[in-house]
């Protein structure tokens, strides 16, 4: 019985040493300093906070609120058939795989070894075999050897923890680039639109431009005319059709840049017909606001998953300061002789079994640099959160008074088309009556051109304004449902039975 204590108190006693010999690398005091912004501590304006009245989240399909189903089925087709989100499902699931690498550290390792070789034995009077000198025998050996990380710091939990972090990350970086991807094509549907609709004013402006030369024509002819008019009004043809001819051109690119954005060619873009975008309804805005709101967008989560998998690179380099034991063992067979095959026999099993413990002791300072190199880059994230939350707060706000405003000037250029229309139709009147002369008429023109074109951007505007604030509002993708709670994005504190070593 006392030979037992004694083997037990050595044995405590040599673990005692153990860690207070890992107790010699000290943490010197490395820590991050950087600290999350909390949302609701933002100061919101004006225009955030009358527009959370009646409020409710955009859905996730909110193209839809633009009434085309030509843009619906290319949005679909640029999700499924799009380069940009091939490659953001690529870097999801290899984030999802190297999660799967730090989790199998958790796990029990088997690993198999086996030889047969033939072995010709040298004769040395002084290193010889002995026995063996000069024979030639079989050499063989097979064994399984097994190891589990006993994990008592939480290094590899950690490890597999701050890899699943990041696969949350990628998860909410693919949908930001699913939510930009929609943005662009529909900000580049807008164009096409835009475009189609500048060249129908163009078009017009031709008409009414070849209608005053024929009435110039038939003045000159009736003799109350004179060359001078007819001249004046052949001028701008060449020009308008040049106008045309450029807005065909810039037809043809907007459908190229869809295409692309789809991950189709040239063809495929030029069977898109014209569009027929309406914006009959208002968007609004959730209730609960900044906090919520910011929550939703997939660039915030995506870098508050970044500051969580920091946060467990903090503890993984925290856990290297203390000994890792690993249980370690093998079973095998070995024997050098006899035949191919009788190293298999019973008598020529061995094993092993035991705990294998590393002590760091003196590493040239790589431990602290590498709790350094965590702490800062914990800091970093932290940072990038908080810029990504002001951002995304300006954003929001941006788009807001942005959208009031078109709302202003769409009224106030619809006005400016009635008025130019007025003055367009009084000079024609008063040129075919004979009472002005052509250039009242091309000043009215060109007015009346200007003001049409106006009120066309300020349309295409507004509802460019719309997706931006849809897209500063998250698109409805409900990336908030997988953001990390706070407590995942602080490190853990160090268990108070190793803080007595870190000095």
């Amino acid at each position: 019985m006392p030979r037992r204590i004694s083997r037990e108190l050595k044995t405590l006693s040599v673990w005692a040493l153990s860690l207070a010999i890992s107790g010699c690398i000290g943490t010197g005091g490395i820590a991050p300093q950087g600290k999350s912004l909390a949302a609701n501590a933002l100061a919101t304006d004006e225009a955030i906070q009358s527009a959370a009245q009646d409020a409710h989240w955009p859905t996730a399909q909110w193209w839809q609120a633009y009434g085309d189903p030509q843009l619906n089925r290319w949005i679909d087709l640029a999700v499924q058939g799009s380069p940009s989100m091939a490659m953001a499902a690529a870097r999801v699931r290899q984030a999802r795989a190297m999660a799967g690498i730090a989790e199998s550290a958790e796990s029990l390792q088997i690993n198999g070894d086996s030889t047969l070789k033939r072995h010709n034995w040298p004769t040395d009077q002084f290193y010889g075999p002995g026995e063996l000198a000069n024979t030639t025998t079989w050499d063989n050996n097979a064994a399984l050897g097994f190891s589990y990380a006993l994990d008592l710091w939480g290094r590899e939990s950690n490890a597999t923890e701050r890899a699943v972090d990041m696969a949350h990350m990628s998860a909410a970086e693919a949908r930001m680039a699913q939510l930009e991807l929609q943005k662009n094509v529909v900000r580049a549907y807008i164009q096409l639109s835009l475009h189609y609709a500048q060249r129908d004013i163009v078009d017009a402006t031709l008409k009414q431009q070849q209608q005053i030369l024929d009435l110039a024509s038939r003045r000159l002819d009736g003799g109350i005319g004179t060359h001078f008019e007819v001249s004046q009004a052949q001028t701008p043809l060449p020009e308008t059709h040049r106008q045309l001819d450029a807005l065909d051109e810039e037809i043809a690119l907007s459908r190229n840049q869809l295409a692309a954005l789809a991950g189709k060619g040239p063809g495929e873009g030029a069977q898109l017909q014209r569009p027929t975008l309406s914006l009959g309804t208002a968007l609004k805005l959730p209730s609960a606001l900044p906090a919520e709101l910011l929550g939703q967008r997939p660039d915030v989560v995506a870098s508050r998953w970044q500051v969580a998998a920091q946060a467990r690179g903090i503890d993984v380099a925290h856990a290297g300061f203390y000994p890792n034991v690993d249980l370690v063992g093998s079973l095998g067979y070995m024997a050098t002789g006899g035949g191919a095959l009788e190293f298999l026999t019973g008598k020529k099993l061995n094993y092993s079994v035991g705990p294998a413990i590393s002590l760091p002791i003196f590493d040239g300072g790589r431990l602290r640099s590498e709790l350094g190199e965590a702490s800062a880059g914990y800091d970093i994230a932290v940072a990038k959160y908080n810029q990504t939350l002001v951002n995304a707060l300006k954003s929001i706000s941006d788009q807001l008074i942005r959208r009031e405003s078109m709302d202003k000037q769409q009224g106030f250029a619809a006005e400016s088309v009635a008025s130019a229309q007025k003055t367009y139709d009084i000079a024609m009147i008063a040129f075919q009556r004979g009472l002005t002369d052509y250039l009242n008429v091309l000043n009215a023109q060109s007015l009346l051109f200007h003001q049409q074109q106006i009120q066309q951007q300020v349309q295409a505007a507004r509802l460019s304004a719309h997706a931006e604030l849809v897209t500063a509002l998250g698109g409805g993708l409900g990336a908030g449902k997988d953001a990390p709670d706070d407590s995942k994005t602080v490190p853990s504190k160090t268990p108070a039975v190793l803080a007595v070593f870190d000095h």
